[in-house]
């Protein structure tokens, strides 16, 4: 194995951090709290221009026919940023998804809409995220195992749910109609796996960016006539904190490599990454809001963004006790 990522790869990322950087800054975020839609205005169009909303989207529909592992950098950089797009449900869980059901002219009207940046979705495999915004279509997981109700807006009811992150816009839903499809054999596992996979990368880009603001501000923060990042308990907390990030990395982007390469494996790797990646995140909300003292609570200062989208990550796509048990079934099963 090559356990190192190709130049390419990094260039996206990279590209992508820039983007980030003027398109979704805190400010920006925090705005985004206040929204309708909880989103950035202008930032998803910018998504479409790179062509990351295409990524997982096979070139004969017009995608750019990446896989996971050339996905899993850009979204650890959407985590960095905070970014509160539907871009999970909609380019990694559900546009792959829609492309595994057999074909029909809704299904490549919806392909097309979601790598030009005019449609968004809504998929019911995780959390129901951003269902009122979803202009294209929900995708329900059906009664029937190993189907889906595809549902225009327009027969969509939805309630909205509390969340601590409220730029993260939950739903339950009913509707009235739908078109029922049908994935092909194991595209639904592979689906969730996706989903999993996207909240544990974003928690690694969450962590480090909390890990970040907290030694800027133990830089800058004074007490007893010095900077608290001087005093050796201050260091001992980014330490903790940096070590648990550091050895969930390679889980993660293991288990992007396991999706590609050894689907078998894909399940436990790709849970291995939701718990290391969970606890990653969970240690740096911890030790970076006890570094910035009383100010870390504030709304008006920025880590709070951070840490309750930390918190929300940690809760969807499954818990850790659910991944827990997967992985111990694989083991014991082994």
């Amino acid at each position: 194995m090559r356990f190192a990522f190709e130049e390419e790869q990094h260039l996206m990322r990279d590209t992508v951090r820039d983007m980030l950087k003027g398109e979704c800054s805190p400010d920006k975020v925090q705005t985004a709290w206040a929204n309708a839609d909880g989103r950035v205005p202008g930032l998803w169009q910018k998504f479409s221009e790179l062509g990351i909303l295409g990524m997982l989207i096979s070139e004969e529909n017009g995608g750019l026919g990446m896989n996971e592992l050339d996905l899993v950098l850009v979204l650890e950089e959407l985590g960095r940023a905070a970014s509160p797009e539907p871009f999970v449900d909609t380019a990694v869980v559900g546009g792959p998804l829609l492309e595994d059901c057999a074909d029909t002219d809704t299904k490549t009207r919806l392909l097309s809409g979601i790598i030009s940046g005019e449609s968004t979705l809504s998929t019911r495999l995780g959390t129901n995220l951003y269902a009122d915004g979803a202009n294209a279509c929900s995708l329900i997981m059906a009664e029937n195992a190993g189907q889906l109700d595809l549902v225009q807006p327009e027969h969509v009811q939805c309630t909205e749910q509390t969340s601590v992150d409220k730029s993260r816009k939950i739903q339950s839903i009913s509707y009235t109609e739908s078109q029922r499809v049908a994935p092909s054999e194991g595209a639904m596992s592979k689906a969730w796996n996706r989903g999993v996979l996207a909240a544990s990368a974003q928690m690694l880009g969450l962590a480090g960016k909390m890990i970040e603001m907290a030694v800027e501000y133990a830089k800058v923060r004074e007490q007893f006539g010095k900077p608290i990042g001087t005093f050796q308990a201050v260091k001992h907390h980014m330490v903790d904190a940096l070590l648990k990030l550091e050895f969930a990395k390679p889980v993660v982007y293991r288990a992007a490599w396991s999706m590609v390469h050894d689907p078998a494996q894909a399940d436990t790797h790709v849970s291995m990454a939701k718990i290391y990646a969970s606890e990653a995140a969970d240690i740096a909300a911890k030790k970076s809001l006890q570094v910035h003292g009383a100010i870390g609570y504030s709304y008006e200062y920025d880590l709070h963004l951070w840490m309750k989208r930390a918190w929300a990550l940690r809760r969807t796509w499954g818990t850790d006790a659910w991944h827990r048990e997967r992985v111990a079934k694989a083991v014991l099963d082994t």
